[in-house]
């Protein structure tokens, strides 16, 4: 019993419909590839960052709400730690640079002031960092560079996290498994075939009906006698 990605599917038919393999345009993307788990399959984000925020409005609420949560929680399917870990990690950055910012506002210090845009950049860098991984993980198709990544989480974080949000969930990824929206279960007639038989079992064949011939067979019998 063998199971394939949905995703891989439709990706090596679509190239062998073309007659060829296509080879990916930059050495970046081919680096890329060579480190993805996924080969040459090519994944895409679910959905523009700001445009489709409020597609699946329970991840966007979620993301608004208890942004450390969701992190904690992406980070766990994407396979790069505990849901608890990482999300506390995310909170003590936040509260830091907060903390900071209030301790600017009532000492007009300005070294607290540093001290929460160092924060705030370390907040971007550490989501951006995780961002770029799940990238290269899963091979999703982008030229974004690490840089531009955080730059995603600084200025708009609640849409990137809920970007990210939705890729992992819609595509099924447990545990840094990318199962994909629906798998394909492809099964012979000898070793593993119990369990298509299972889902799909052969029709039933009625063996009460009577051919003509053999009805013929009878009554020319009876007339004998």
């Amino acid at each position: 019993m063998s199971v394939l990605d949905f995703d891989m599917l439709c990706s090596t038919v679509a190239l062998q419909t073309q007659g060829k393999w296509r080879k990916l345009e930059s050495d970046e993307d081919c680096s890329e590839q060579g480190n993805a788990e996924f080969g040459g399959v090519l994944r895409m984000w679910e959905g523009e960052i700001v445009l489709d925020f409020l597609d699946d409005r329970r991840v966007a609420l979620e993301s608004a709400c208890c942004p450390c949560y969701r992190f904690g929680k992406n980070m766990r399917r994407a396979g790069f730690g505990y849901c608890f870990l990482q999300g506390t990690v995310y909170f003590i950055f936040v509260v830091s640079a907060f903390l900071n910012f209030l301790a600017f506002i009532a000492t007009k210090r300005i070294c607290f002031l540093y001290l929460a845009v160092a924060f705030i950049i370390s907040t971007g860098a550490y989501l951006g960092f995780f961002r770029t991984h799940i990238k290269r993980k899963f091979n999703i198709r982008g030229n974004d560079s690490l840089v531009d990544d955080g730059i995603y989480h600084l200025i708009c974080p609640c849409c990137t996290l809920s970007q990210e949000s939705r890729t992992l969930e819609m595509n099924n990824v447990q545990d840094g498994t990318w199962h994909g929206r629906g798998d394909i279960c492809i099964g012979s007639y000898g070793e593993g075939s119990k369990a298509f038989f299972g889902l799909h079992p052969p029709p039933p064949i009625s063996i009460n009906t009577l051919e003509p011939c053999s009805m013929q067979n009878s009554l020319n019998g009876d007339d004998n006698a």
